[in-house]
């Protein structure tokens, strides 16, 4: 469980309950901010071929690489959420 939500609706795996669930996810963990997938691009389609979810906690998701992993949400090819990192100190 963490302080922060994920960064887009669309990552909701639980409606009823608005929650995101994932048995036996990927975990990338990263302290910068993601906006370019090129960056994170050989990570998801090794993911995508094993059929686990993937979770990612940032410093931040934005831009394209959000729209990215929405669209590939909505499609079906990726199961996917991406939480802000919590912050500590």
């Amino acid at each position: 469980q963490f302080d922060r939500g994920y960064l887009s609706p669309y990552f909701v795996t639980n409606p009823e309950k608005m929650l995101v669930e994932f048995e036996n996810p990927y975990i990338l963990l990263t302290e910068k901010k993601l906006n370019i997938i090129q960056h994170i691009l050989p990570i998801l389609e090794n993911v995508a071929r094993s059929g686990r979810p993937l979770l990612i906690i940032a410093e931040g998701v934005e831009g394209e690489a959000l729209s990215t992993l929405v669209l590939n949400k909505l499609r079906g090819g990726l199961h996917v959420a991406a939480v802000k990192a919590p912050g500590f100190g």
